[in-house]
């Protein structure tokens, strides 16, 4: 995953090079970005921002996370979905 801090305003914005891009209006101090991220994701996924979990890049732009209650493949469906319907989060 590649987030974009500072950005307009938050959207999923799809795959690029391998990494789902997410863009945040939150400044990436003080962990602000992170839970803006949590946020982004749980909407999108369905889930609440406290299942999303940074596994690494807390301090990065490339993050990995693990969604809690939803495997793999149920992820990557809701995100194709979230990301060919449009939708901004």
């Amino acid at each position: 995953m590649h987030v974009k801090p500072r950005a307009s305003r938050d959207a999923i914005e799809g795959e690029r090079e391998g990494a789902l891009v997410v863009r945040l209006t939150a400044p990436p101090v003080e962990g602000e970005a992170n839970e803006a991220l949590a946020r982004v994701l749980g909407r999108a996924l369905g889930v609440a921002p406290s299942a999303v979990r940074i596994l690494s890049g807390a301090t990065g732009r490339r993050k990995r996370v693990h969604v809690g209650g939803l495997d793999q493949a149920e992820v990557r469906s809701r995100l194709e979905a979230v990301c060919s319907g449009g939708v901004r989060s």
